[in-house]
């Protein structure tokens, strides 16, 4: 990734860097290393203003939003880091054309800190030694939670970095169009299966792609009950702990003004799967549908994707995209996906960061009020899957 304004730093491994930014713009890291956990340390701030640093990573998850430190001052911030490949042991992920080269899957670390008035001092990258203490908390699922490649889409995955504290890392495997039977048949399952520990969680979110295979045998409470059972099965015969989340709800409202549900059955299969399986249950799918009440039938065009033509490069028709997320229902999201683990995920839920705050989906953070800074713009590329 090359624009203007987005400058790339030779940075070795395990060495610090003096990254001072100036009016080129905000720094950034992009380094070829290998698969695996890494520790970054970041010191903000600068010596010219009082500055707003927000970092991402990989492909545009967020690690830090909106560090404000004052003139002169320091602010330090450490978070860990999952790059990874689409080899493993005995095979190889099938990805899709469009993840080839993605910063999802490449051989590369890549970070950029991003604001008009974004500041670097210091930065330290450590590949994290094997037996120090971690989390990772990997992430199967579909469009609306993948990490997005491109503006303005995101997934409520690449948000949920920034809600944890310095010693749990997400791994985020999800992709667009994927259902259960396809994300296992590219052998993403594999892939986890071979990196999890017992210390580790899988977080499983679809049903938004298996809806749409409309074979009887192929249902909420057939062949998609059973494919989650299949999953929880092989999760736990490695110790690791798996985590059901139900579909995030799709926008839609009735005449009335009120939410309806999209998705049929698989929520409610979803449920009874956690609970005669006694999987910990992240009830998004109800939570999602509180946001959108709360903002309401047009204010909840915020949180997805409803722009002009023109507004992206590339994008010459409108978008009307009720399924997919701007940052701010990315966002939002993944607040909820937070609360429900601090509900329902109580030994997950230690792992978050000190200053993540309760959050009420019925009193979302108001839309006007809230930017997470733009990565540099590419030609748009629409996510798979509705």
């Amino acid at each position: 990734m090359r624009a203007a304004g987005w400058m790339t730093l030779s940075l070795l491994a395990g060495f610090a860097i003096q990254a001072a930014n100036g009016p080129r713009g905000p720094a950034g890291f992009d380094r070829t290393l290998p698969e695996g956990i890494y520790r970054v340390t970041v010191d903000f701030g600068g010596d010219d203003i009082d500055s707003v640093t927000s970092c991402k990573g990989e492909a545009r998850r967020l690690y830090a939003l909106d560090v404000r430190v004052p003139k002169g001052a320091t602010a330090r911030r450490t978070f860990l880091v999952d790059t990874h490949r689409p080899e493993f042991p005995g095979g190889r992920v099938g990805l899709k054309p469009r993840e080839v080269g993605s910063a999802s899957w490449d051989d590369r670390l890549t970070l950029e800190f991003l604001g008009p008035q974004a500041r670097v001092r210091n930065v330290v990258v450590e590949p994290l030694p094997a037996a120090a203490p971690r989390t990772r908390i990997f992430l199967a699922g579909d469009s609306t939670v993948t990490d997005q490649p491109r503006e303005p889409y995101s997934g409520w995955g690449q948000m949920l970095p920034v809600f944890f504290g310095p010693d749990a890392v997400v791994a985020n495997h999800a992709e667009s169009g994927l259902a259960l039977a396809s994300f296992r048949g590219s052998r993403r399952l594999e892939k986890i299966l071979s990196q999890l520990r017992p210390s580790d969680f899988v977080l499983i979110q679809f049903g938004h792609n298996d809806q749409k295979d409309v074979r009887v045998e192929a249902g909420a409470f057939a062949g998609y009950t059973t494919a989650l059972v299949e999953f929880i099965d092989a999760i736990r015969s490695r110790d690791g702990r798996p985590v059901l989340v139900t579909s995030v709800a799709r926008r839609r409202f009735d005449d009335a003004g009120q939410v309806v549900e999209s998705l049929g059955d698989y929520p409610d299969a979803v449920r009874r799967v956690a609970l005669e399986h006694r999987v910990p249950l992240v009830d998004l799918n109800a939570m999602s549908k509180r946001l959108y009440q709360a903002l309401g039938r047009e204010g909840s065009k915020a949180a997805f994707l409803h722009v002009p033509a023109n507004t992206y490069p590339g994008q010459s028709e409108p978008l009307h995209d009720d399924t997919h997320f701007s940052s701010y229902g990315g966002y939002e999201l993944a607040r909820c996906v937070v609360e429900g683990i601090r509900a329902g995920v109580p030994e997950l839920a230690t792992q978050l960061a000190s200053d993540v705050e309760p959050f009420d989906p019925s009193r979302p953070d108001p839309p006007a009020a809230f930017v997470i800074p733009a990565s540099p713009l590419e030609p748009l590329s629409l996510p798979d899957g509705r």
